[in-house]
């Protein structure tokens, strides 16, 4: 089960028996994963007396601050290509697997209730369904009692690599979507809410009655939300759950991309989630190494230590032969052996 989460916007946690000297890591970026990496800076705290100070501002504005230089390290959903990073002197790798799942706000609608495929996702962010009891909604889910009550869609305002995940996944399934919207961090919506970060999208969702939201899967257990079930690629209809972002994750060969740069969007397979996503650090190679090194033994203690917790908020840890490439890309990048 998952345990409760403190969304907010900020985090620094330190120990009670900490030493006296410690290092303070500064960081921005993602909201995807501050719930895990909330719950890992608390233990790394704990054991080392490291300090972790992340701004959960969402992954536009984590890239930018990274490449502003105004933060130790920067978290984002969206990977930067060769030529960004290059230019940027940036380096960037995958720290976890992330799910996204739409919410809806819809009386009597429970989790898993309702189903949806990516088609009609598509369409209704494009304004063109409008009614929760539109045919093209009423034919996926004939069994259930769908009102007559206006579809109010929530989306982010900010900077979001939730959001570049999401219109990916639209854009894939979606000539129109692609055509007119594509994907991106930030894009053009057709109407609806903003939230800022996956909490506020989960905030409105809750709030507003007939609502549709995108969040990432911890945000909508927290905060109790009706996620809906996707039909996939293979079109089998799956739940939003470990072992369907896991079954798209089994795709992620991160050993033939450049940069780890690899996008899970709908993913083959009859069991995968269509909307699974990465978490990536990014850090600078001009940062002195001694900086980077801090920095770098919180994100190697997380994946060989933090793993359990990531699971428990139903998030797919990295397998190990990632884990092992990204140690090779610190010691060839950053000058890094990990221990």
């Amino acid at each position: 089960m998952l345990k409760s989460i403190f969304v907010g916007a900020f985090i620094s946690l330190a120990a009670m028996t900490a030493p006296a000297v410690a290092a303070s890591l500064d960081g921005a970026g993602s909201t995807a994963i501050y719930p895990v990496l909330s719950k890992w800076a608390d233990d790394y705290a704990k054991q080392t007396g490291t300090t972790v100070n992340y701004q959960a501002i969402g992954s536009g504005g984590g890239i930018k601050q990274i490449e502003a230089k105004t933060v130790g390290f920067g978290a984002t959903d969206k990977p930067l290509k060769d030529a960004e990073l290059g230019s940027n002197n940036l380096v960037q790798f995958p720290q976890v697997i992330i799910g996204i799942t739409p919410v809806v706000n819809i009386a009597g609608i429970k989790p898993g209730d309702m189903v949806l495929n990516g088609d009609t996702l598509a369409r209704i962010y494009l304004g063109e369904i409008s009614s929760w009891d539109d045919p093209a909604i009423k034919a996926l889910n004939p069994s259930l009692n769908l009102p007559h009550l206006a579809i109010s869609t929530v989306h982010r305002s900010d900077g979001s690599g939730t959001t570049f995940n999401f219109a990916s996944y639209l854009s894939k399934v979606s000539m129109k979507w692609s055509l007119s919207v594509g994907a991106d961090t930030a894009i053009n919506w057709t109407g609806g809410v903003g939230g800022k970060g996956n909490a506020g999208v989960a905030g409105y969702v809750k709030q507003i009655n007939g609502a549709i939201g995108y969040v990432e899967y911890a945000y909508a257990v927290q905060n109790n939300l009706a996620y809906t079930d996707m039909i996939n690629s293979a079109g089998k209809r799956v739940s939003p759950k470990i072992e369907t972002f896991q079954a798209a994750a089994a795709n992620a060969d991160f050993t033939k991309v450049s940069n780890f740069y690899l996008v899970l969007t709908n993913q083959p397979g009859d069991q995968s989630w269509p909307i699974t996503g990465t978490t990536w650090v990014l850090l600078r190679t001009d940062t002195p190494a001694d900086q980077n090194a801090e920095m770098i033994k919180f994100f190697d203690w997380a994946l060989k230590n933090g793993q359990a917790d990531a699971k428990a908020l139903e998030y797919v840890p990295l397998p190990d032969n990632v884990v092992q490439l990204i140690g090779s890309t610190w010691t060839s990048k950053l000058g890094y052996k990990s221990m």
